[in-house]
């Protein structure tokens, strides 16, 4: 599989993560059938075309917690895009149990092209 196959791959399971959740690297990664690719997920955020309009604000640490520098421009952007959902952040951490996107797999999987 190439490397921009895989990007695409990442990029379309994004599209899909719906307003109010998030996600991790990992999950995303994992989503998109590439488990173990959480650094490869981060890449694919970092190199997605402006067109694409990805909803990046939705990926966050595994931890819960913003992953972008504490007081940069970017963290600042995700925290008020994310809170603008309607999702509560803390200090850049998120809640999980509340926000975390659990799809149902067999749905994800009829809805993507791999």
């Amino acid at each position: 599989m190439s490397a921009n196959t895989n990007l695409e791959r990442i990029w379309n399971t994004l599209e899909r993560v719906p307003s109010g959740k998030v996600v991790s690297y990992g999950q995303l990664a994992d989503l998109a059938g590439l488990p173990g690719r959480a650094r490869l997920a981060a890449r694919a955020l970092r190199l997605a075309p402006p067109q694409r309009q990805l909803p990046w604000h939705r990926v966050i640490g595994a931890s819960g917690k913003i992953s972008i520098a504490k007081d940069s421009p970017g963290y600042r952007e995700q925290m008020a895009r994310l809170r603008s959902e309607g999702v509560e952040v803390n200090n850049g951490r998120i809640k999980l149990s509340l926000y975390q996107w659990q799809p149902d797999l067999a749905e994800l999987l009829w809805q993507l092209d791999y």
